[in-house]
């Protein structure tokens, strides 16, 4: 029963292991991750991500374990201290081979300074106003909100 209560508390917006909002956005801490099917070591290993940095979405809590969402909805349930609280989000497009502009400003007519492809994932600095700073390998800049998986539309700020 204790599973169905911790469950339950996640649905109601605070996980019951950390007391930290659920859903919230964290990112993969190594190198080397394997999602379970289940909450437990003992269960199948569903995926194995190869990314660190790669932002994924915490939907529910259970004690040291967080069943997380991936950019493409694949779900599953990783070790809690294979997550970090650091914010990233990954860029997409509407197209495989669109680029994103980044921009100087939060500004649709301030400079592009690059142009990202999809995929590419750079840490969230702050997000305002449907833009978010981010900056990465060779990058520093501000994209349209939309433009990211790893911020919520609403999001003012990232901590």
């Amino acid at each position: 029963f204790a599973g169905a209560a911790q469950a339950q508390g996640a649905a109601q917006g605070v996980g019951s292991a950390s007391g930290l909002p659920v859903p919230r956005f964290v990112s993969l801490k190594a190198d080397k991750v394997n999602m379970h099917v289940g909450p437990a070591k003992t269960h199948e290993v569903k995926w194995l991500y190869q990314r660190a940095g790669l932002p994924v979405e915490v939907t529910a809590e259970f004690e040291t374990w967080r069943r997380i969402r991936d950019a493409d909805g694949t779900e599953g349930w990783v070790y809690h201290s294979l997550l970090s609280g650091r914010r990233t989000a990954m860029v997409t497009a509407k197209a495989k081979d669109d680029l994103v502009a980044l921009h100087e400003k939060p500004d649709l007519e301030s400079a592009v300074i690059a142009k990202l492809e999809r995929g590419v994932i750079g840490s969230v600095k702050r997000c305002a106003d449907s833009w978010c700073a981010i900056t990465g390998r060779g990058f520093n800049g501000w994209i349209q909100q939309t433009r990211l998986w790893g911020v919520y539309p609403d999001e003012k700020k990232v901590d």
